[in-house]
Protein backbone atom coordinates (compact mmCIF):
# COMPACT_ATOMS: atom_id res chain seq x y z
CA UNK A 1 0.00 0.00 0.00
CA UNK A 2 1.27 3.52 -0.74
CA UNK A 3 1.25 6.05 2.05
CA UNK A 4 1.78 9.41 1.82
CA UNK A 5 2.57 12.11 4.55
CA UNK A 6 2.29 15.70 4.73
CA UNK A 7 5.22 17.37 6.20
CA UNK A 8 5.62 21.13 7.20
CA UNK A 9 2.70 24.09 7.98
CA UNK A 10 -0.98 25.18 8.15
CA UNK A 11 -1.39 24.73 4.15
CA UNK A 12 -1.78 21.26 5.13
CA UNK A 13 -2.92 21.23 8.71
CA UNK A 14 -5.62 23.65 8.06
CA UNK A 15 -8.81 22.14 10.17
CA UNK A 16 -9.37 24.65 12.27
CA UNK A 17 -9.63 27.44 9.23
CA UNK A 18 -12.51 25.71 7.84
CA UNK A 19 -15.27 25.13 10.47
CA UNK A 20 -17.24 22.61 8.91
CA UNK A 21 -15.68 22.08 5.98
CA UNK A 22 -12.75 19.87 4.75
CA UNK A 23 -9.61 20.40 5.81
CA UNK A 24 -6.52 19.37 3.09
CA UNK A 25 -6.32 16.32 4.78
CA UNK A 26 -9.69 15.00 4.37
CA UNK A 27 -9.93 16.26 0.76
CA UNK A 28 -6.72 14.36 0.31
CA UNK A 29 -7.85 11.14 1.63
CA UNK A 30 -10.72 11.56 -1.00
CA UNK A 31 -8.81 12.25 -3.81
CA UNK A 32 -6.52 9.59 -3.78
CA UNK A 33 -7.07 6.34 -5.62
CA UNK A 34 -7.86 2.73 -3.88
CA UNK A 35 -4.52 1.61 -2.29
CA UNK A 36 -3.35 5.00 -1.06
CA UNK A 37 -3.48 6.73 2.73
CA UNK A 38 -2.42 9.60 3.83
CA UNK A 39 -0.91 10.73 7.47
CA UNK A 40 -0.90 14.31 8.29
CA UNK A 41 2.56 15.40 10.26
CA UNK A 42 2.14 18.82 9.20
CA UNK A 43 1.97 20.87 12.27
CA UNK A 44 0.06 24.80 12.28
CA UNK A 45 3.25 27.15 12.71
CA UNK A 46 5.52 24.77 11.80
CA UNK A 47 8.40 26.26 9.99
CA UNK A 48 11.42 25.25 7.94
CA UNK A 49 13.20 23.77 11.10
CA UNK A 50 10.07 21.95 12.13
CA UNK A 51 10.08 19.97 9.12
CA UNK A 52 13.55 18.41 9.88
CA UNK A 53 11.94 16.98 13.24
CA UNK A 54 8.52 15.84 11.28
CA UNK A 55 10.82 13.75 9.15
CA UNK A 56 12.26 11.71 12.70
CA UNK A 57 8.72 10.82 12.83
CA UNK A 58 8.03 9.52 10.02
CA UNK A 59 6.13 6.30 9.63
CA UNK A 60 8.23 3.16 8.75
CA UNK A 61 6.07 2.55 5.74
CA UNK A 62 5.85 6.00 4.51
CA UNK A 63 6.53 6.11 0.80
CA UNK A 64 6.08 9.19 -0.57
CA UNK A 65 6.49 12.60 1.13
CA UNK A 66 5.12 16.24 0.47
CA UNK A 67 6.32 19.21 1.77
CA UNK A 68 4.71 22.71 2.27
CA UNK A 69 7.40 25.21 4.04
CA UNK A 70 8.15 28.74 4.11
CA UNK A 71 5.37 30.46 4.86
CA UNK A 72 5.80 31.14 8.40
CA UNK A 73 9.64 31.56 7.91
CA UNK A 74 8.29 34.47 5.87
CA UNK A 75 6.21 35.71 8.10
CA UNK A 76 8.88 36.09 10.86
CA UNK A 77 10.69 38.26 8.57
CA UNK A 78 7.62 40.58 7.89
CA UNK A 79 8.43 43.48 10.32
CA UNK A 80 12.01 43.85 8.26
CA UNK A 81 10.35 43.90 5.30
CA UNK A 82 7.52 46.41 5.56
CA UNK A 83 8.83 48.61 8.96
CA UNK A 84 12.57 49.05 9.21
CA UNK A 85 14.32 52.28 7.53
CA UNK A 86 16.96 51.69 4.98
CA UNK A 87 19.45 54.40 3.93
CA UNK A 88 19.96 53.62 0.47
CA UNK A 89 18.09 50.68 -2.03
CA UNK A 90 21.44 49.53 -1.83
CA UNK A 91 21.29 48.86 1.70
CA UNK A 92 17.18 47.60 0.93
CA UNK A 93 18.94 45.02 -1.20
CA UNK A 94 21.59 43.98 1.13
CA UNK A 95 19.51 43.07 3.60
CA UNK A 96 16.84 41.01 0.86
CA UNK A 97 20.11 38.84 -0.39
CA UNK A 98 20.64 38.13 4.00
CA UNK A 99 17.52 37.05 4.41
CA UNK A 100 17.15 34.95 0.85
CA UNK A 101 21.00 32.91 1.45
CA UNK A 102 20.01 31.81 4.81
CA UNK A 103 16.37 31.00 4.02
CA UNK A 104 17.85 28.68 1.04
CA UNK A 105 20.39 27.38 3.37
CA UNK A 106 18.18 26.15 5.98
CA UNK A 107 15.59 25.30 3.08
CA UNK A 108 18.22 23.25 1.65
CA UNK A 109 19.23 21.15 4.63
CA UNK A 110 15.23 20.72 5.15
CA UNK A 111 15.24 19.54 1.75
CA UNK A 112 18.32 17.05 2.02
CA UNK A 113 16.91 15.43 5.01
CA UNK A 114 13.32 14.94 3.07
CA UNK A 115 15.54 13.33 0.08
CA UNK A 116 18.10 11.54 2.32
CA UNK A 117 14.79 9.49 3.55
CA UNK A 118 14.96 7.42 -0.07
CA UNK A 119 11.34 8.46 -0.21
CA UNK A 120 9.75 10.13 -3.74
CA UNK A 121 9.35 13.83 -2.22
CA UNK A 122 7.60 16.93 -3.32
CA UNK A 123 7.53 20.67 -2.33
CA UNK A 124 5.17 23.46 -2.37
CA UNK A 125 5.53 26.94 -3.68
CA UNK A 126 4.44 30.02 -0.81
CA UNK A 127 1.15 31.47 -2.50
CA UNK A 128 0.78 34.69 -2.87
CA UNK A 129 -2.68 35.80 -4.48
CA UNK A 130 -3.73 36.29 -0.30
CA UNK A 131 -6.40 38.50 -0.13
CA UNK A 132 -5.38 41.72 1.40
CA UNK A 133 -1.72 41.03 0.65
CA UNK A 134 -0.04 44.16 -0.66
CA UNK A 135 2.85 44.38 -3.32
CA UNK A 136 5.64 45.01 -1.45
CA UNK A 137 4.13 41.64 0.78
CA UNK A 138 4.23 40.08 -2.83
CA UNK A 139 7.58 40.58 -3.88
CA UNK A 140 8.94 39.56 -0.17
CA UNK A 141 7.48 36.32 -0.64
CA UNK A 142 9.22 36.35 -4.15
CA UNK A 143 12.61 35.78 -2.43
CA UNK A 144 11.47 32.91 -0.57
CA UNK A 145 10.44 30.89 -3.48
CA UNK A 146 13.07 31.89 -5.42
CA UNK A 147 15.02 29.65 -2.80
CA UNK A 148 12.12 27.01 -2.75
CA UNK A 149 12.67 26.43 -6.49
CA UNK A 150 16.35 26.61 -6.71
CA UNK A 151 16.96 23.85 -4.15
CA UNK A 152 14.00 21.59 -4.92
CA UNK A 153 15.85 22.06 -8.76
CA UNK A 154 18.90 21.46 -7.63
CA UNK A 155 18.16 17.97 -5.73
CA UNK A 156 15.76 16.61 -8.06
CA UNK A 157 12.45 17.12 -6.55
CA UNK A 158 8.73 17.51 -7.79
CA UNK A 159 7.46 21.26 -7.42
CA UNK A 160 3.53 21.75 -6.33
CA UNK A 161 3.23 25.79 -7.79
CA UNK A 162 0.61 26.83 -5.24
CA UNK A 163 1.01 30.20 -6.33
CA UNK A 164 -0.97 28.67 -9.58
CA UNK A 165 -3.23 26.25 -7.59
CA UNK A 166 -4.57 28.99 -5.50
CA UNK A 167 -5.19 31.97 -7.25
CA UNK A 168 -8.86 33.14 -6.18
CA UNK A 169 -9.84 34.89 -3.16
CA UNK A 170 -11.85 31.68 -2.87
CA UNK A 171 -9.32 29.39 -1.91
CA UNK A 172 -8.67 31.42 1.30
CA UNK A 173 -9.68 31.04 4.64
CA UNK A 174 -12.43 33.75 5.77
CA UNK A 175 -10.96 33.32 9.22
CA UNK A 176 -7.32 33.43 8.69
CA UNK A 177 -7.07 34.76 4.79
CA UNK A 178 -3.33 33.35 4.50
CA UNK A 179 -4.71 29.78 5.43
CA UNK A 180 -6.26 27.56 2.72
CA UNK A 181 -10.15 27.71 2.37
CA UNK A 182 -11.91 24.49 2.00
CA UNK A 183 -12.50 25.49 -1.72
CA UNK A 184 -8.46 26.35 -2.01
CA UNK A 185 -7.82 23.11 0.24
CA UNK A 186 -9.60 20.83 -2.54
CA UNK A 187 -7.09 22.32 -5.09
CA UNK A 188 -4.24 21.65 -3.09
CA UNK A 189 -5.01 18.24 -2.61
CA UNK A 190 -6.13 17.35 -6.17
CA UNK A 191 -2.57 18.72 -7.25
CA UNK A 192 -0.91 16.54 -4.17
CA UNK A 193 -2.67 13.81 -5.61
CA UNK A 194 -1.63 14.03 -9.14
CA UNK A 195 2.11 14.68 -8.13
CA UNK A 196 2.34 11.60 -6.16
CA UNK A 197 0.23 9.51 -9.31
CA UNK A 198 2.03 10.84 -12.17
CA UNK A 199 5.37 9.86 -10.41
CA UNK A 200 7.78 8.20 -12.23
CA UNK A 201 10.91 7.12 -10.59
CA UNK A 202 12.83 6.74 -13.99
CA UNK A 203 12.44 10.34 -14.23
CA UNK A 204 15.56 11.47 -12.37
CA UNK A 205 14.42 15.54 -12.66
CA UNK A 206 12.07 18.06 -11.57
CA UNK A 207 8.60 18.34 -12.54
CA UNK A 208 5.98 20.70 -11.92
CA UNK A 209 2.56 20.38 -11.21
CA UNK A 210 -0.53 23.35 -10.75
Amino acid sequence: MNHLVLLGDSIFDNARYVPGGPSVIEHLRRALPDGWRATLLARDGGGVSEVLHQVERLPTDATHLIVSAGGNDALDHSSLLLHEPAESFADVLSRLAGIRGKFQQDYGRMLQAVAGSGRPAAVCTVYDSIPGLDAVESAGLCLFNDAILREAFRVGVTVIDLRLVCAEASDYSRSSPIEPSATGGGKIARAVSRAVTEYDARVERSRVFV
